[in-house]
């Protein structure tokens, strides 16, 4: 459903709320309070992606990839600010199937823009993860420099730590093995 039809829904519902109120049905107009809110946030915040949300942290990735796929036109149903976290979204169900096709979602991310740190640190922490898969170290350290001066409130300095430690081992093993 588009957000102009929410939009539209929602304030049918909240008219409706002032004329339950105005004629005195105070149960039911405080019932439609409560609709018209969860129907106005809806608007701010697509239901499948919240859902899609509750299940990456509950680590259901089938129902969270389920829940975005709801989403078919993501330019349409989602406010504009919603557009980056949708491709985020994408690209960390993706990563866990394959983690070389995922850099496109993280890229579309970036493009459209995280407005969170944290989740900007996160994007260049995977698209890092990428490079070094592919062994290309410098861009690998460019990300990863980019994503611990991202990553304002530390959430992701043992991650990080633990990238360059394993960039670290990389060049001892393309050491070992040019001999």
């Amino acid at each position: 459903m588009s957000n102009i039809v929410r939009i539209i829904l929602s304030s049918v519902l909240l008219v409706g709320t002032v004329l339950l109120f105005w004629f005195g049905l105070w149960g039911w107009g405080i019932l439609g309070i409560f609709i018209s809110i969860l129907a106005w946030v809806t608007v701010f915040f697509n239901e499948n992606m919240l859902l899609a949300q509750w299940f990456l942290r509950k680590e259901n990735m089938t129902k969270a990839a389920y829940w975005l796929n709801n989403i078919k036109n993501y330019e349409t149903q989602l406010i504009s600010a919603q557009h980056g976290y949708y491709h985020m979204l994408l690209g960390i169900i993706e990563s866990q199937k394959a983690p070389l096709q995922a850099e496109k979602f993280f890229k579309k991310a970036l493009s459209l823009g995280l407005h969170m740190d944290h989740n900007v640190a996160m994007a260049k922490l995977s698209l890092a993860g990428v490079a070094m898969a592919k062994r290309n170290k410098r861009e690998a350290e460019k990300l990863l420099a980019e994503a611990k001066k991202a990553d304002k409130n530390k959430l992701l300095a043992d991650q990080i730590k633990m990238m360059k430690d394993q960039m670290a081992m990389m060049d001892k093993q393309q050491f070992r093995y040019s001999r």
